[in-house]
């Protein structure tokens, strides 16, 4: 999908998409393409231009074995080409300033607005561990909404997961203090026998206009 894709191409990308059991095991991914990936990912929104997220990408026969064990054991986090431990972090003041200092220096927003960013960040999570996990799960999950649609228009399949075991994935991946495994998030070329897209509640269930 470049640039220049309309309202259609993303509608087809959209309307087609299917969380994804059944993948490729012989697919691989390069090093390139992860990465470009990820790069996409990155563009999602977060509050403050926290960018507070990180990404894990389990390709290695050892590594998709370690996360298979911390997985109850489904066959798709071995068997995709690639599968994403999305990480999302607690709001960090300290290195807010850094992250904003581009859009700085860039000339569009003021040095002031992004001391008070900074501070507003501290004041609104500092003290409350709630609010800062529930802003690391926000911005992890618009990051890998933006991948699974990145990898849709790469012709990949993607299938997002929530079973596994928070603790293990912490422990065998290295995650720190404040870093929460939001989900996991299986990717590379489909193989044969996955469902359709599931059916979807009607818009009356759901769309109510104030």
């Amino acid at each position: 999908m470049t640039a220049t894709a309309t309202a259609t191409d993303i509608d087809t990308l959209l309307e087609g998409r299917v969380s994804t059991n059944r993948f490729d095991p012989d697919a691989r991914l390069a090093r390139a393409q992860i990465e470009d990936l990820i790069r996409l990912a990155t563009r999602a929104p977060s509050a403050y231009n926290l960018q507070n997220w990180r990404f894990i990408a389990v390709a290695s026969p050892e590594a998709k074995a370690r996360l298979r064990a911390a997985s109850y054991d489904q066959a798709k986090v071995s068997e995709a080409a690639v599968t994403f431990i999305i990480v999302g972090s607690h709001p960090d003041a300290a290195s807010l300033g850094d992250r904003l200092r581009p859009s700085v220096e860039a000339g569009f927003m003021p040095a002031d607005m992004a001391a008070g960013w900074v501070d507003a960040v501290a004041g609104t999570y500092g003290a409350d561990p709630v609010a800062a996990r529930d802003e690391a799960v926000r911005s992890a999950t618009l990051a890998a909404s933006f991948l699974m649609l990145a990898a849709a228009a790469r012709g990949l399949a993607s299938g997002p997961m929530v079973g596994f075991e928070p603790a293990k994935v912490t422990a065998g991946f290295g995650l720190t203090d404040g870093e929460v495994p939001v989900m996991l998030l299986a990717v590379g070329p489909a193989a044969p026998g996955n469902w359709p897209q599931k059916p979807r509640r009607p818009l009356p269930e759901v769309l109510s206009h104030a």
